[in-house]
């Protein structure tokens, strides 16, 4: 080699066979073919080679980077050359290695994917994987979102597993980056496709207009009706002319059903709807026929406290009223008669075509006791009955006999010996009780009993047993500052005043206390006996004025007296052997007498029948 071939400087070097600009030049050139890349970012590489575990991918980095195999299994025909996206982890690893992503880097693609169509409203599609609670979990862009129960549809969903496994367009609706979590809907793009539909309904809509829907949602009060965007409310008693007790019974969710708008509002926000107006009023198919007098039968439909409801034919009911049940002038419940579901049989009593209203009977169906032929003689006065007790009042008692006969027996007839204030402190509701017929007035159905005249006045009786002057065996059963009240022998009550009280060894009498007393005074009119302990042992003390022979001589009576006093005998709680003795001498005594004076004893009748 010769040396000229070579071209040495004078320091004995190679002259330098670029400039300095040269220079400068080719390494710009160098690092141009060279990637600046950040750690954390997504970037292309390409794909330059692929080993049992791992590809190779060149970012055009100065050396090449290593991802997993396993990273690359949704990519099983991946070859050298396929271009990739990759997430930058570590540029230098201990082992000087460039590590790449590719899982990473689907899932920081997928998030802004999601990003973008939020901002820009796309619609994506996403793969339902499963259902969870409240919803759906879709998979979008290989980021698990959330479909809620409510955004799936317009209408409700009651079934979410029929979308399990199937893609279904969906939008982003909201973006939780903190807990990673993503809201989408596909409500929204079916409301947007509805608004259209709606618009056209609600400028179209019109009084008697006939719809087309579907039953979204059922109460007991009524349905709820999608007409296609617009929701309507066909009320309980716009399903059908006959009476239902919830919608369910004739329709089911899901039905189709056409329906003719009765009302909305002026901003259309609620229709209602109506769907027995499809058809004819039953009350224009009613019978002719049918007239005030006519026999018709049905179902009862509805009891209320008032009366009960007769369909007669689904959509025509006739109102019977309690009033129409029975006879009886005692109302009672409606239950008492019938219940919902009974077929009975009616009379009409009113109807009206025009306003479709009728009032039906059931009591007509049987004859009217007050009209009864035997009314008179079976209830003529002096007649006896047993009858049933049915109301309580201040003044007395209604006795019901039969059903629509009562009668009312007076406070004041039920006792001849005891002071009754209520009738409550006698008999009680639904008690029987033995009656007699005191006064019978059939044409304004009316009838006064009595229970006391079932036996005679015992107080004709009395006033021979207690006379003025006699005395008797009490027993004091109240004190009071004034007077006090003694028990006499047959359950009667005597009036004692307080001074009258005074025993012999200077104190008074108390209650419980059995002592004699001497009768001061006897009232039968009044029913009032007034008497005296004091009396008994001081001669000083208010005695009784001598009995007048005239009332001596009325107080002798025949053998009926002596029937009663027998029945008021066997009533007696509280008596002494001397009473008894002193009565049955006095009754010998009272039928001697009767005996002989025969014209005195047909005054004392007359005089007892008077009192009658």
């Amino acid at each position: 080699m010769e040396e000229d071939d070579f071209d040495f400087d004078s320091d004995g070097g190679f002259d330098d066979e670029y400039s300095e600009e040269d220079r400068k030049a080719m390494e710009k050139l160098y690092e141009d073919t060279l990637t600046e890349i950040t750690e954390k970012e997504l970037i292309s590489g390409t794909v330059v080679g692929i080993t049992d575990r791992e590809v190779i991918v060149n970012i055009g980095f100065k050396s090449d980077g290593l991802v997993s195999l396993s990273e690359f299994r949704d990519m099983p025909d991946l070859k050298a050359g396929d271009e990739v996206q990759v997430y930058i982890e570590e540029q230098e690893n201990a082992n000087g290695q460039l590590v790449l992503s590719r899982r990473k880097a689907k899932i920081v693609k997928a998030w802004e994917s999601i990003q973008g169509a939020l901002d820009n409203d796309e619609v994506i599609e996403g793969f339902v994987k499963r259902r969870t609670k409240g919803g759906l979990i879709v998979d979008v862009y290989g980021v698990e979102a959330f479909l809620p129960g409510s955004q799936i549809d317009v209408k409700p969903i009651r079934d979410f597993d029929v979308f399990v496994g199937k893609s279904m367009e969906v939008k982003v609706v909201k973006i939780n980056y903190t807990n990673d979590n993503v809201v989408v809907s596909h409500k929204v793009l079916i409301e947007k496709d509805l608004e259209e539909q709606k618009a056209e309904i609600l400028n179209n809509l019109e009084k008697g207009q006939v719809l087309e829907g579907v039953i979204k949602n059922m109460t007991n009060f009524g349905v709820f009706i999608d007409l296609g965007g617009v929701d309507g409310l066909l009320h309980i008693t716009d399903i059908s002319w006959g009476r239902i007790n919830h919608p369910e019974e004739v329709l089911s969710l899901d039905e189709k059903v056409n329906v003719v708008v009765l009302d909305f509002d002026d901003n259309k926000q609620r229709i209602s709807l109506g769907m027995k107006q499809l058809t004819d009023h039953p009350w224009d198919s009613l019978d002719k026929d049918i007239d005030v007098g006519s026999n018709v039968k049905g179902k009862i439909v509805n009891v209320a406290d008032y009366g009960a409801f007769l369909e007669i034919i689904p959509g025509v009911e006739g109102l019977i009223h309690v009033s129409e049940m029975s006879w009886s002038q005692h109302l009672r419940n409606p239950s008492d008669f019938i219940n919902v579901g009974d077929e009975i049989e009616a009379v009409v009593l009113t109807i009206d075509r025009d306003e479709r209203k009728m009032s039906v009977g059931i009591k007509q169906l049987t004859e009217d006791p007050w009209t009864k032929q035997d009314v008179l003689t079976k209830y003529a006065v002096g007649t006896e009955h047993k009858g049933t007790v049915r109301n309580l009042t201040n003044f007395g008692l209604f006795i019901e006999l039969e059903e629509g006969i009562d009668g009312l027996v007076h406070v004041s007839d039920l006792s001849w010996t005891k002071k009754i204030k209520h009738p409550s402190e006698f008999v009680k509701v639904s008690d029987e009780l033995e009656v007699k017929v005191m006064e019978l007035d059939v044409e304004n159905r009316r009838l006064a009993l009595s229970h006391k005249h079932l036996e005679e006045n015992p107080w004709d009786t009395f006033e021979t047993v207690f006379t003025k002057g006699s005395t008797h065996k009490c027993t004091v059963t109240s004190v009071t500052d004034k007077t006090a009240t003694v028990e006499l022998p047959y359950g009667l009550e005597g009036q004692v005043m307080t001074k009258n009280l005074k025993k012999e060894d200077g104190t008074t009498a108390s209650e419980g206390e059995t002592l004699e007393f001497k009768v001061l005074e006897f009232s039968k009119d009044d029913k009032r006996i007034v008497l005296s302990h004091t009396s008994i042992w001081d001669k000083d003390a208010e005695q009784p004025k001598a009995a007048s022979t005239k009332k001596a001589a009325t107080g002798g009576g025949g053998g009926k007296k002596g029937n009663t006093l027998d029945k008021i005998n066997k009533e007696v709680e509280k008596s002494t052997l001397g009473d008894l003795d002193a009565l049955s001498a006095l009754k010998d005594k009272m039928e001697d007498a009767g005996k002989s004076s025969p014209k005195k004893t047909t005054k004392a009748k007359a005089k007892k029948e008077e009192e009658k």
